[in-house]
């Protein structure tokens, strides 16, 4: 057999390329899913009030690193969206806590 005739197998493949092979959709509803996730944790852990165009080059920094998360994910087989979603829960209690933590500190 010729070394350019050769392929992967189809169960050898990360899951999300496998996805992908089957519905070509699922690899941009990934990216997306990804890019809302990243944006998700950025604005529960780190955003801050910025200008706007300050506010609009880091948004679509973000963008670009997500395609890299993305990447990772599709050829890889990473957890990308699981950490992401994992961190998205764990900086949301953190945020609702400390909510509760300054209104009860306010109310005394």
């Amino acid at each position: 057999m010729d070394q350019s005739q050769a392929t992967v197998p189809l169960e050898s493949m990360p899951w999300l390329l496998q996805a992908t092979n089957e519905n070509p959709w699922i690899g941009l509803i990934a990216f997306v899913v990804t890019t809302l996730l990243a944006v998700l944790v950025f604005n529960l852990g780190f955003a801050q009030k910025l200008p706007i165009l300050k506010t609009i080059i880091v948004y679509v920094m973000l963008v670009i690193g997500s395609f890299g998360l993305w990447f990772l994910e599709f050829i890889f087989g990473a957890p990308i969206m699981a950490v992401l979603f994992i961190s998205a829960i764990v900086l949301g209690i953190y945020r609702f806590r400390l909510h509760l933590h300054r209104k009860q500190n306010a109310s005394n």
